[in-house]
């Protein structure tokens, strides 16, 4: 074998393999969708316990630079300045109270994007009769991969309302 086959060989089984495992998280090219799947119900615990101890700039940090929340009765809330004025706001309500768990997390083959999708419950002040009140809904939210390896919040969407059935596992 010459010296040239032998390189192109080498080269080739290292390309190969470098496929198999990148990041942590691939297996034979395929993403590691349980780990990813994982590491996204991790974020959505530690995301509760963010606005459980109303954490505007940990709030802030879940979502990407270009991400949109969008809130029942609220402007869609799609830069830096708007997105952190919509958290404040939110988390000023002495009443908050918000629990809420993934039903559903989908998990892109390439392992850069995620949804969520799941159910929550919300104490808040009713702008109306100033008095508490507790509402349901569902939420959609899809992560994106970010350059350093993180997840980011790219869309964050809830609607009020009758929280749609978990899906028999």
């Amino acid at each position: 074998m010459s010296k040239v086959t032998g390189i192109a060989i080498a080269a080739s089984a290292l390309f190969l393999l470098s496929g198999c495992k990148m990041d942590g998280k691939r297996h034979h090219g395929h993403a590691d969708t349980a780990a990813i799947e994982k590491d996204i119900r991790g974020i959505e615990t530690q995301w509760m316990a963010d606005y459980a101890a109303r954490d505007v700039d940990k709030l802030a940090g879940q979502y990407s630079d270009d991400a949109a929340i969008a809130n029942p009765g609220a402007p869609l809330a799609a830069d830096t300045a708007a997105r952190r004025a919509a958290l404040t706001q939110f988390v000023a309500d002495p009443a908050l109270k918000i629990e809420f768990a993934s039903d559903r997390v989908m998990v892109a083959k390439s392992g850069d994007l995620v949804s969520s999708r799941g159910h929550y419950t919300m104490t808040s002040t009713d702008p109306a009769t100033k008095k508490p009140k507790t509402e349901t809904g569902s939420y959609l939210t899809v992560y994106k991969k970010q350059t350093d390896g993180s997840w980011k919040a790219v869309e964050d969407f809830i609607t009020p309302g009758v929280p749609a059935a978990a899906p028999a596992q």
